[in-house]
């Protein structure tokens, strides 16, 4: 058996992620005759049938879908190899783009990076904020070199750390429903009531939805603390991150209605970053950093009060019927 080239096994490899030959001369930006023959050859050298042509689409045989899987660890890592020598090659970088999701708590974020950026006077930190999908997007869209929100972890681009769990509760001002608070409220109980939800910023990405209640009047806000003052003046009624809300559930300026049918959720915040791409050198000492702070920003977030509130009067909406 003759040695098989890393071009032969690539070229197998697109055709059974793309299902066919056209489709992946097309993502390797080669010519069908040329992946053709790529495989053909690789199979003649392993003295192996790797693919059943015998139908409309090509399917691993099994000893196809066998070398194909082993094959796997070799491409990851000739990826991760082709991706070190990438970074190797790259000077400190001049500057970094963060994105702070609208869940995060800022303070002790914005101070977590502040410590940091203090020891690379280099490089110029770039700090945008975004809600909702937009702190995907612009990581997707190469616009971010960090992220601060939460993530799907199942995607294989992404890798990320843990920082904290963040619980969103539902909760309306004192007196802003026209009977007691109870924890068996049910959604289309508040589908009369506006409910303050945070505008997404993405640009092109599909819109995502999250609690909101079909066909209830909705007012859209930037942030947080806008939606949180929002609330509290009796304007509408929303999901709030307990974080920014723990004096006022203390005190009664708020009240969660979450139970049963309205149980609110507790998100995972994350920093994360592209896995399937190249990293500068103060972006992988930013990441090394944070992975070291993590627990510290943990322990951090818990122990934390909400922010002093001085003395306000509310006004309160007419009650709807």
């Amino acid at each position: 058996m003759t040695e098989f080239t890393l071009h032969d096994l690539q070229c197998f490899d697109a055709v059974v992620r793309a299902g066919g030959f056209q489709a992946a001369a097309a993502a390797l930006h080669r010519s069908h005759p040329a992946v053709f023959a790529a495989v053909a050859k690789l199979e003649r050298q392993l003295g192996l049938s790797l693919l059943d042509r015998s139908g409309y689409r090509v399917r691993l045989t099994a000893d196809g879908r066998s070398f194909h899987h082993r094959a796997q660890s070799l491409l990851r890592e000739v990826e991760g190899l082709r991706t070190h020598a990438a970074q190797l090659v790259m000077g400190e970088e001049s500057e970094l783009q963060v994105v702070i999701g609208d869940l995060c708590p800022r303070p002790q974020v914005l101070g977590m990076l502040g410590r940091f950026f203090a020891q690379c006077p280099g490089t110029r930190l770039h700090v945008h904020f975004e809600a909702v999908t937009g702190p995907w997007e612009r990581l997707f869209d190469g616009d971010a070199d960090l992220i601060l929100h939460h993530v799907d972890k199942s995607d294989s681009r992404v890798e990320w750390v843990d920082l904290c769990e963040v619980p969103f509760i539902p909760v309306v001002a004192a007196g802003f429903l026209p009977s007691p608070v109870s924890r068996s409220i049910k959604p289309e109980q508040m589908r009369e009531f506006t409910q303050c939800i945070i505008r997404d910023t993405a640009r092109h990405s599909p819109p995502r939805d999250y609690f909101t209640i079909e066909g209830a009047h909705q007012c859209t806000v930037a942030d947080q603390l806008m939606k949180k003052e929002i609330i509290l003046q009796g304007l509408g009624w929303g999901h709030m991150p307990r974080f920014l809300i723990e004096e006022e559930l203390r005190d009664g300026h708020l009240q969660s209605i979450a139970g049963r049918y309205l149980p609110g959720n507790t998100v995972e915040l994350v920093a994360a970053r592209r896995c399937d791409q190249p990293h500068g050198p103060v972006a992988h000492r930013l990441w090394n950093y944070i992975h070291e702070q993590a627990p510290q920003l943990r322990r951090a977030l818990e122990a934390a009060p909400s922010p002093q509130r001085k003395k306000r009067t509310t006004n309160r909406r007419p009650k709807e019927r």
